[in-house]
């Protein structure tokens, strides 16, 4: 039923196991720093990609490209600073840290360090453009995308904006992609970025 190409998915697997676990991650550690130890507690802050790995999402993810991971947990009555800054600060991390992977990765394939090996290259490829791709689409201001609490971050306290998204962000989030607007948003956006990273 599905045609799957088992070479692409053996090539993709590190880059979505990277991209997913160190997004986590990322907002578990930033969270701490502020104050919410709640992510370090149900053992999610680590680099182990099995506590972050979703197995419905991850399986959407390997068929249909659209997936996602466990999210972290995350109180923000713990933060140490006003919880919706204090949001702000953790939901931008996982996009960044997927920025700086995918720059950090790029450096090193323009270095020609994995060129010896065809397949290493190819990995490692793709790996920088699933980071972009990861922090371009969780910047997507609408829930439950992380882009929806980094806009609450600049928002008045309540504004009924955010939360009518809040209660029917998922639904819109679907239809965008199935209708393939989003798709074409975001490569506007990402192809560039790809272009500029990637030799």
């Amino acid at each position: 039923m599905f045609d799957i190409d088992i070479r692409q998915t053996l090539l993709l697997l590190p880059g979505i196991f990277v991209g997913l676990t160190f997004h986590e991650f990322a907002h578990g550690w930033v969270a701490y720093r502020l104050g919410d130890q709640t992510a370090r507690l149900q053992g999610r802050l680590t680099l182990n990609p099995i506590a972050h790995l979703d197995p419905v999402g991850f399986i959407m993810l390997l068929l249909f490209h659209f997936g996602w991971a466990k999210p972290v947990p995350v109180n923000p009555y713990n933060l140490k600073i006003d919880s919706q800054k204090g949001m702000l600060y953790v939901s931008a991390a996982g996009p960044a840290a997927n920025m700086i992977i995918a720059v950090a990765l790029a450096v090193l394939l323009r270095l020609g360090i994995f060129s010896i090996i065809p397949e290493l290259y190819s990995m490692v490829w793709l790996a920088v453009y699933i980071n972009v791709v990861l922090a371009v689409f969780n910047l997507i201001p609408i829930p439950p995308l992380d882009g929806s609490k980094i806009l609450a971050g600049f928002l008045p306290a309540r504004n009924p904006v955010f939360y009518y998204l809040e209660n029917y962000g998922f639904i819109i989030l679907v239809l965008l992609l199935f209708t393939g607007v989003i798709g074409g948003i975001l490569r506007v956006i990402i192809n560039p970025i790809v272009a500029i990273l990637l030799p």
